[in-house]
């Protein structure tokens, strides 16, 4: 240690107690941090890139300051697709504070594990207050029946309308409409169960047919239209 001739001039005084960084909330305890690996917990948040052309949704279950799980979703340019598959593999064994300081290839990724970061050490979990926290493989729960990512897309226009072509049930078919031209219902296919179903032997149409469903007022509707195509 260099010190400078000011403080070698300078006679000691002792300095009062030390009580230690103040307790975060971690799986159920506690706990003073003083190391990364003082750091447990589940959470998730969105991070963005410079341009905010994309964002991505980062889950982390963390485990004695290590990343044990990560979900990274993406959307927004092509790439980042390809990023997140990068970052599943760089994040996971990654203590939090290599994960930070750690290129996960896209800005969106990045900004995602900084605000997660500040999130986690300062005791601001999904499982703060849940003893022993949660499981890894936690995040797929996020996903529901399929292990299929959940986006919205909606597309509109001032001069045609609204066209809902995915929402949480799966990809949108055909849309229903009323005598108004308004949209009272929808049908839907699960990809996530049709492809399991295909995986196990079931012939494709039968398998499109039976992860089909509907919502709203769609047996009653005047009219039906493909929202990719009408």
């Amino acid at each position: 240690m260099i010190y400078s001739s000011e403080v070698q001039a300078m006679c000691p005084v002792a300095k009062g107690a030390y009580h230690g960084p103040a307790p975060i909330p971690e799986e159920g305890k506690w706990v003073q941090a003083k190391e990364i690996k003082d750091i447990s917990g589940f959470t998730h948040g969105v991070g963005w890139c410079a341009p905010q052309q994309g964002a991505c949704k980062l889950s982390l279950n963390i485990k004695d300051g290590v990343i044990e799980e990560a979900l990274v979703e993406t959307i927004g340019c092509t790439g980042m697709t390809h990023s997140a598959a990068m970052a599943g593999e760089i994040l996971i064994g990654k203590t939090i504070l290599e994960a930070l300081n750690t290129d996960l290839v896209c800005d969106a990724i990045n900004t995602a594990m900084r605000e997660l970061f500040l999130q986690i050490v300062y005791g601001r979990s999904q499982t703060a207050f849940s003893e022993g926290g949660l499981p890894i493989g936690t995040s797929l729960e996020d996903l529901g029946k399929g292990l299929c990512g959940q986006v919205g897309t909606i597309f509109a226009t001032s001069a045609k309308g609204p066209r809902y072509l995915s929402l949480t049930e799966g990809y949108i078919t055909r849309l229903a409409l009323n005598k108004d031209n308004e949209i009272t219902g929808y049908e839907f296919v699960h990809l996530g169960k049709m492809m399991d179903w295909i995986k196990g032997g079931m012939d494709a149409n039968e398998a499109l047919e039976k992860a089909k469903g509907h919502y709203g007022q769609f047996d009653n509707a005047v009219k039906y239209i493909d929202p990719r195509k009408e």
